[in-house]
């Protein structure tokens, strides 16, 4: 008896850690983070969050800019606003995008294509996600800029007048679009992948039961099991989401890597984590370390960015279930 409560012990201290493992993990990435990211913020204030010049200064004199008690090298600024906008519009176009074509590749597949071809089709969906970020770089480059610059950017040109932010002019192909298209093609394989997972949970006895009351296809995915997935979908547009924000060598290949304000669709940009896959080795090189701070605060704010969207993503899901409920006892 006492070997057994011993061990019922060890087992609800060992859950207990486990559980709570993640959160910890968390807390202590936010907790060095933010200690390492304070000089930053003394030294640039609000200004580090809306600001639109990114300068490491002059890491070669010795002359230093001092601000809020902190020393940068000469003419060093750190503005993350051109940062912050690439890094949410790249990801929106990315999910406009995507999120139409995984849905529709997650029906076909639960309910056209025949069960021996589906277990071909849904093991290779899943393998694009196992492609290497810089091949996805490579194939941007030599295939997707130069669609959008010769192809698509003009086709898009004539919808300008309707749309400013797709009126010209079109530059190099390296740009906001290019990246959306890429990130874009980079999360297809994991909303599918979510999405054909919760389809495949839909009863199929209120399927059936639709089609006995004479409702097509259509009608019963779009009555029953779009309505049955609802809440798990969100969840599974959030997870693509969340790759899109993060993702940084195939963003930095294709982006045009442009500190600067996108002025339309097909402007250079640059994303926070490419910024800081671009930008950590010049960092090292600052004596002053400022530059290391300024890529640590950027750190801070995507890592800040992802944690919001997850949690207000949940906010939804949350509401949707309570209103589900509602609907189901009234």
């Amino acid at each position: 008896m006492k070997s057994s409560s011993g061990f019922s012990k060890f087992f609800k201290v060992a859950t207990g850690i486990a559980a709570g493992g993640p959160i910890l993990i968390v807390l202590a990435i936010i907790i060095a983070l933010l200690i390492d990211s304070i000089p930053v913020f003394r030294f640039q204030g609000f200004s580090f969050f809306t600001g639109m010049s990114w300068d490491m200064g002059n890491s070669y004199s010795t002359a230093l800019t001092i601000h809020g008690g902190e020393k940068a090298a000469f003419g060093a600024s750190f503005g993350i606003l051109p940062f912050i906008l690439g890094t949410l519009l790249s990801s929106l176009i990315a999910i406009v995008i995507a999120v139409p074509v995984a849905l529709m590749t997650a029906l076909i597949l639960v309910y056209k294509v025949p069960a021996p071809l589906q277990r071909i089709l849904s093991p290779a969906i899943e393998l694009l996600a196992g492609i290497p970020s810089v091949v996805y770089g490579i194939w941007g480059i030599l295939v997707v800029a130069p669609f959008v610059q010769y192809n698509l950017a003009p086709v898009l040109l004539h919808l300008g007048t309707i749309i400013p932010f797709l009126g010209g002019p079109i530059q190099t192909g390296f740009g906001l679009l290019t990246a959306g298209l890429v990130l874009a093609v980079m999360i297809i394989p994991i909303v599918t992948a979510t999405t054909r997972d919760l389809l495949a949970q839909v009863p199929k006895l209120p399927m059936e039961g639709a089609y006995a009351l004479g409702l097509t296809s259509l009608e019963g995915i779009r009555f029953i099991a779009l309505p049955w997935i609802r809440r798990g979908l969100l969840g599974a547009v959030v997870l693509g989401w969340g790759r899109a924000l993060g993702e940084t060598m195939a963003v930095l290949m294709v982006s045009g890597g442009a500190a600067n304000m996108p002025t339309n669709i097909y402007s250079a940009v640059t994303t926070m984590a490419s910024a800081i896959a671009a930008d950590l080795d010049s960092a090292m090189n600052d004596y002053t370390n400022m530059s290391v701070h300024a890529i640590t605060g950027l750190a801070l704010t995507l890592l800040v960015i992802t944690l919001v969207t997850n949690m207000v993503a949940r906010l939804l899901v949350r509401i949707g279930r309570k209103s589900s409920d509602m609907e189901v006892q009234a």
